[in-house]
Protein backbone atom coordinates (compact mmCIF):
# COMPACT_ATOMS: atom_id res chain seq x y z
CA UNK A 1 0.00 0.00 0.00
CA UNK A 2 1.11 3.52 -0.76
CA UNK A 3 -0.05 6.36 1.46
CA UNK A 4 -0.08 10.07 0.81
CA UNK A 5 -1.16 12.86 3.14
CA UNK A 6 -1.71 16.52 2.44
CA UNK A 7 -2.93 19.45 4.51
CA UNK A 8 -5.73 21.25 2.63
CA UNK A 9 -7.18 24.32 4.34
CA UNK A 10 -6.40 22.84 7.75
CA UNK A 11 -7.87 19.44 6.87
CA UNK A 12 -5.56 16.44 6.79
CA UNK A 13 -6.36 14.52 3.61
CA UNK A 14 -5.23 10.88 3.70
CA UNK A 15 -5.02 9.02 0.37
CA UNK A 16 -4.23 5.31 0.71
CA UNK A 17 -3.59 3.39 -2.51
CA UNK A 18 -4.01 -0.38 -2.72
CA UNK A 19 -5.15 -2.83 -0.07
CA UNK A 20 -5.93 -1.61 3.45
CA UNK A 21 -5.60 -4.90 5.28
CA UNK A 22 -3.66 -6.78 7.94
CA UNK A 23 -0.41 -6.20 6.07
CA UNK A 24 -0.86 -2.43 5.81
CA UNK A 25 -3.02 -1.43 8.80
CA UNK A 26 0.00 -0.63 11.01
CA UNK A 27 1.56 1.53 8.29
CA UNK A 28 -1.74 3.40 7.87
CA UNK A 29 -2.13 3.88 11.62
CA UNK A 30 1.45 5.11 12.14
CA UNK A 31 1.43 7.41 9.13
CA UNK A 32 -1.84 9.11 10.13
CA UNK A 33 -0.80 9.38 13.77
CA UNK A 34 2.46 11.09 12.79
CA UNK A 35 0.61 13.52 10.55
CA UNK A 36 -1.86 14.32 13.35
CA UNK A 37 0.98 14.86 15.82
CA UNK A 38 2.35 17.68 13.67
CA UNK A 39 -0.70 19.72 14.67
CA UNK A 40 -2.50 22.47 12.77
CA UNK A 41 -5.24 20.03 11.80
CA UNK A 42 -8.95 20.83 12.18
CA UNK A 43 -10.29 17.62 10.63
CA UNK A 44 -9.43 14.51 8.62
CA UNK A 45 -10.69 13.30 5.25
CA UNK A 46 -9.97 9.73 4.21
CA UNK A 47 -10.03 9.57 0.41
CA UNK A 48 -10.79 5.95 -0.43
CA UNK A 49 -10.73 6.30 -4.23
CA UNK A 50 -7.47 4.32 -4.51
CA UNK A 51 -8.38 1.56 -2.04
CA UNK A 52 -8.90 -1.75 -3.83
CA UNK A 53 -9.69 -3.89 -0.77
CA UNK A 54 -10.33 -3.39 2.94
CA UNK A 55 -10.57 -6.08 5.62
CA UNK A 56 -11.36 -6.04 9.33
CA UNK A 57 -7.82 -4.93 10.20
CA UNK A 58 -8.10 -1.99 7.83
CA UNK A 59 -11.54 -1.11 9.17
CA UNK A 60 -10.14 -1.29 12.71
CA UNK A 61 -7.30 1.07 11.79
CA UNK A 62 -9.78 3.55 10.31
CA UNK A 63 -12.02 3.29 13.37
CA UNK A 64 -9.06 3.83 15.68
CA UNK A 65 -8.05 6.99 13.82
CA UNK A 66 -11.70 8.16 13.98
CA UNK A 67 -11.72 7.73 17.77
CA UNK A 68 -8.45 9.63 18.15
CA UNK A 69 -9.65 12.45 15.91
CA UNK A 70 -12.93 12.74 17.83
CA UNK A 71 -11.11 12.70 21.20
CA UNK A 72 -9.08 15.66 19.99
CA UNK A 73 -12.29 17.54 19.16
CA UNK A 74 -12.07 17.23 15.38
CA UNK A 75 -14.29 15.75 12.69
CA UNK A 76 -13.48 12.96 10.25
CA UNK A 77 -15.12 12.01 6.96
CA UNK A 78 -14.60 9.59 4.11
CA UNK A 79 -14.66 10.46 0.43
CA UNK A 80 -14.81 8.86 -3.00
CA UNK A 81 -15.25 5.25 -1.87
CA UNK A 82 -15.42 2.87 -4.83
CA UNK A 83 -18.79 1.14 -5.20
CA UNK A 84 -17.27 -2.23 -4.28
CA UNK A 85 -16.17 -0.89 -0.85
CA UNK A 86 -19.48 0.71 0.08
CA UNK A 87 -21.20 -2.51 1.26
CA UNK A 88 -18.25 -3.24 3.57
CA UNK A 89 -18.38 0.29 4.96
CA UNK A 90 -22.13 -0.05 5.52
CA UNK A 91 -21.92 -3.45 7.22
CA UNK A 92 -19.04 -2.31 9.43
CA UNK A 93 -21.11 0.58 10.77
CA UNK A 94 -18.58 3.22 9.70
CA UNK A 95 -21.21 5.00 7.61
CA UNK A 96 -23.30 5.49 10.75
CA UNK A 97 -20.57 7.46 12.50
CA UNK A 98 -18.66 9.07 9.61
CA UNK A 99 -20.12 10.82 6.59
CA UNK A 100 -19.16 9.61 3.13
CA UNK A 101 -18.89 12.30 0.46
CA UNK A 102 -18.71 11.73 -3.27
CA UNK A 103 -15.48 13.73 -3.66
CA UNK A 104 -12.48 14.76 -1.63
CA UNK A 105 -13.16 18.41 -2.41
CA UNK A 106 -16.73 18.18 -1.09
CA UNK A 107 -15.54 16.47 2.09
CA UNK A 108 -12.88 19.12 2.77
CA UNK A 109 -15.43 21.92 2.29
CA UNK A 110 -18.02 20.25 4.56
CA UNK A 111 -15.56 19.71 7.43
Amino acid sequence: MRLETELVNGVLVVRPQGELDLGSADLFRDHVDRALARGRVRGVVLNLSGVTFIDSSGLGAVLGRYRRVRQEGMAMAMAAAPAKLQPVLELSGLLKIMPLYSSEKEAVVKL
